[in-house]
């Protein structure tokens, strides 16, 4: 009896993931690999409890995000990406290892109701999402791999940022960019000139 109630159990956090998934318009090959569920039964999750609904998710199809210039496009989606950046390290999703995420067990369905609560804490925060549930997943994997995309302090204001590794140029955050220290310092008078006696 005991076997038969984890095994409910389990079933029952997979599903629970992968309509909290569909909900958040993740692609069937993502769902299928954190949860271990066949793509059959995550078209079927669809059709029966999510796509007659009122504002029901879009389906997306094709390859999943693969660009890490899309983090970096403006100072807007750099700071968003920042601040999820940030709730990744200060929710636990960036430090856990990989080999607890295996699809179906109860640490990847613990890991995977993680990184949900993660992206909605995001979506709370911010009213113009620039960054999706895919986005959110292939940042999470960038930032693991540490070879494109780092996080650092700014140097003018300490705020967390998401930096380039490869670039060379001075980093500071997307905040600093819009509103440049020297901007509140001189006032009006701007870069290069001098300040009334």
């Amino acid at each position: 009896m005991r076997i038969t109630d984890d095994r409910y159990t389990r079933d029952r956090q997979r599903l629970d993931l992968a309509v909290r998934m569909i909900r958040h318009e993740a692609r069937t090959g993502t769902i299928r690999t954190w949860t271990g569920l066949s793509d059959d039964r995550i078209r079927k999750l669809y059709r029966t409890y999510l796509q007659h609904t009122a504002g029901s998710p879009r389906r997306h199809r094709g390859k999943p995000p693969r660009q890490v210039g899309y983090f970096l496009r403006n100072r807007e989606t750099r700071r968003q990406s920042a601040l999820l950046a940030g709730l990744f390290g200060l929710l636990g999703v960036l430090v856990l290892d990989r080999a607890q995420r295996a699809a179906g067990t109860a640490s990847g369905m613990i890991w995977g109701d993680r990184f949900c609560r993660v992206y909605e804490t995001y979506l709370a925060l911010e009213g113009a999402r620039l960054i999706s549930f895919e986005h959110a997943c292939y940042l999470l994997q960038v930032l693991e791999r540490r070879a494109e995309l780092a996080l650092d302090e700014c140097p003018s204001c300490q705020s967390l940022m998401l930096v380039d590794t490869l670039r060379v140029r001075e980093r500071r955050c997307a905040l600093c960019e819009a509103d440049p220290p020297w901007a509140t310092e001189l006032g009006s008078a701007g870069p290069g000139r001098a300040l009334p006696h």
